[in-house]
């Protein structure tokens, strides 16, 4: 069992438009994202404006001013079960197998786990988190310390690596919609 947020208080500034609610592929991109995360036991929005027409709780920061940090601290503080999946709203092609595969490393003693990019890069908006991880989240918040990233080499984590997602996800997993022309086309 997990808990599952989908971050979705970012600006849209160079996307032009609530990202959240952007039509892909006949539906809105957080309705992907939502989709992938259904077997949580429960599902989340933490966001700074209401999205009722997802039927979701939507939750505001609870310690804003910390951008994607703020959104995970707000998702740990609310979370009910042991383990809570973070997604940002505009990662049309994560899936339920996705999750479930990262599910299959929560082992003893790990504190996160997510896939790595192509670029080499940790995904932390795909990723799993525990809930001990709440104190550490604040402490960074308050010192100011907003880096997802560090958050994975600081703690005991399950790095997935690229070439076996890309093998069985596609190479357009962690693609994300930060304009309009990233997203490919129907």
């Amino acid at each position: 069992m997990f808990s599952a947020a989908v971050l979705a208080g970012g600006q849209s500034r160079r996307f032009g438009q609530d990202k959240a609610r952007f039509v892909f592929r006949g539906r809105p991109l957080i309705e992907w994202v939502l989709e992938s995360l259904c077997e949580a036991r429960e599902r989340v929005i933490v966001a700074n404006r209401a999205y009722p027409e997802f039927g979701l709780p939507v939750l505001a920061d609870v310690k804003p001013g910390g951008d994607a940090l703020s959104g995970v601290y707000t998702a740990l503080y609310h979370a009910q079960q042991e383990w809570v999946a973070v997604a940002a709203c505009d990662l049309p092609f994560l899936s339920r197998d996705y999750w479930r595969l990262l599910l299959e490393h929560t082992w003893p003693g790990i504190r996160l786990v997510a896939g790595v990019s192509a670029s080499g890069f940790v995904e932390p908006l795909a990723a799993l988190y525990h809930r001990s991880l709440l104190e550490d989240v604040e402490r960074r918040l308050s010192k100011g310390r907003l880096r997802l990233q560090s958050l994975f080499e600081e703690h005991p984590s399950v790095s997935l690596p690229w070439e076996g997602l890309e093998a069985r996800f596609g190479p357009e997993l962690f693609l994300n919609a930060n304009q309009i022309e990233d997203l490919p086309q129907l």
